[in-house]
């Protein structure tokens, strides 16, 4: 059997891949914890690794027609010829995976290189990464625009 990328309803992946495990069929619906900055604090959430999109297992002559009429599923990506998902890419997900929760390596920046902030109060401007702050997840930035220091998220940065 192969997997395969299934196309679904909006918010509707955990219902569906349990109606997916109910009918004997292997799903992989992967989630991600993430901080989400929100009335001013940032707040640790858990959402789908790939919204809408759930992988499974299945035989496409046996199972193609109840995956297509299951609730909540809108088609197998690739239609009436339905893409085969490679099963290396399906392995390097398990393997960061933990209690259905990937956990991605982190980004690692080099003292003096530019980033951008993602999130917060200082979305959008531009800074040089001076170190990060130990324990906290923090970094200390240099913003361009103010020549001030501050303390920030890492999970707000991204290389410029």
């Amino acid at each position: 059997m192969d997997w395969y990328a299934i196309y679904i309803k909006p918010n509707c992946e955990d219902s569906t891949a349990q109606q997916l495990r109910n009918a004997g069929i292997e799903v992989l619906n992967a989630k991600i914890r993430t901080k989400k900055y929100f009335r001013g604090k940032y707040k640790q959430v858990i959402e789908p690794l790939f919204p809408s999109y759930l992988f499974a297992r299945f035989d496409c002559e046996r199972h193609g027609h109840m995956i297509r009429y299951t609730r909540g599923v809108k088609y197998v990506v690739g239609r009436q010829n339905p893409l085969v998902v490679p099963k290396a890419l399906i392995e390097t997900i398990k393997q960061r995976m933990q209690d259905d929760i990937v956990t991605p390596a982190p980004e690692k920046f080099e003292n003096g290189e530019r980033v951008l902030i993602r999130e917060g109060p200082f979305a959008n401007f531009f800074g040089i990464f001076e170190r990060e702050v130990p324990g906290k997840e923090r970094a200390m930035i240099l913003l361009e625009a103010l020549h001030y220091k501050l303390e920030i998220e890492n999970i707000s940065l991204r290389k410029a």
